[in-house]
């Protein structure tokens, strides 16, 4: 039997898997069987972190707000808190609480004695 030449196919398939994989150390950029494994896996981490960012960020957010909360020498708690925002139907998410306290202490105070009375 003949022998055939292969196309460019699988060629430029591997290249595809290299160039993702250019960044990796070791065999792991180098051997094609390495670096699929490798891609699979860092693809399965990125999934998998995307929603550990969010719980992470939510986490950071809560805290922040919690600490300022509980700075401004009134017994008040976070859960308190949001739960008076909801009652007061003021819409403000955690994300945008944090950066006021953050940025504007004075700004998060007048919001607090707002939903307090």
């Amino acid at each position: 039997m003949t022998r055939i030449r292969r196309g460019y196919i699988a060629r430029r398939r591997r290249t595809k898997i290299r160039l993702f994989a250019s960044t990796f150390r070791g065999t792991h950029s180098r051997l094609t069987r390495t670096t699929i494994q490798q891609k699979i896996r860092a693809l399965a981490s990125a999934h998998r972190d995307r929603g550990r960012q969010k719980r992470n960020f939510r986490r950071l957010w809560i805290t922040r707000i919690n600490a300022v909360i509980r700075e401004s020498k009134v017994s008040y708690s976070y859960s308190q808190f949001i739960n008076d925002l909801y009652k007061r139907q003021l819409l403000l998410n955690r994300k945008i609480l944090a950066q006021i306290a953050i940025a504007n202490t004075n700004c998060f105070y007048m919001i607090s004695n707002e939903i307090i009375n």
